[in-house]
């Protein structure tokens, strides 16, 4: 199962008690008709906990798709999950949904609102380049790709080095000197994980793990990266 999450920084000053208070009971359903049936979709966040100073909770929204089925396409309800959780480092408050990041990006949205009543007091956590730089640049051997972006090249939007070009360090400084680290893709010390993690801070899962390890993963070798 391919693995992925996306962190988010939250503008607003807060607590986890205050969050975990309003989304203790945050329930918002809508009813939908489809044809001859009546569907009540529900949006919710459920199992909050808090453990070693991180609040974990899940969300969940219902939505209505379309299946064939045996020949006719027929409306089904189905709920997307995701695990959110906050954490704070460097007197910041930090949310990561662990799911892709279009639906990463709708919940951020929801709870931005719900918690802080404006679209604004979440918003895309960011990685400095250089944080990037230094971190490949500290041990080598453990990038398997490297994308480079905002490059001066015309035409070029993206370039990428793998396999041996990663330790030639003409190429590596050549592109370097054109533009900036946007995604690497890494191994992570001490264990068979490769991480991939972009300067907006979408992290993905290129190994099997579980996802309790994943967000171990993310908690350890991402968030010293996060400015």
């Amino acid at each position: 199962m391919v693995l992925s999450a996306k962190i988010f920084e939250v503008k607003q000053r807060s607590s986890f008690d205050e969050i975990a208070e309003k989304l203790r009971d945050y329930r918002m359903s809508e009813h939908q008709k489809h044809g001859e049936q009546d569907f009540e979709l529900v949006t919710d966040v459920s199992n909050l906990d808090l453990k070693n100073n991180v609040l974990y909770g899940r969300f969940s929204r219902d939505k209505v798709i379309y299946v064939n089925q045996r020949g006719k396409i027929n409306p089904v309800m189905k709920t997307i999950q995701a695990t959110i959780f906050f954490n704070q480092q460097n007197n910041k408050i930090y949310l990561t949904v662990v799911q892709n990041k279009h639906f990463a990006n709708y919940v951020a949205s929801v709870l931005s609102y719900h918690l802080f009543l404006n679209y604004r007091s979440i918003v895309e956590a960011r990685i400095p380049p250089e944080k990037l730089q230094k971190y490949h640049e500290s041990n080598p051997e453990a990038t398997k790709v490297i994308f480079f972006d905002s490059l001066d090249y015309p035409g070029v939007d993206k370039v990428a080095l793998y396999g041996p070009s990663l330790i030639s360090t003409g190429k590596y400084e050549e592109y370097l000197a054109h533009g900036k680290i946007w995604y690497l893709v890494f191994a992570v010390k001490g264990s068979n994980a490769v991480l991939g993690v972009t300067r907006n801070c979408v992290v993905v899962s290129f190994s099997r793990m579980s996802e309790a390890q994943f967000i171990q993963y993310v908690l350890e070798n991402v968030f010293p990266l996060v400015s």
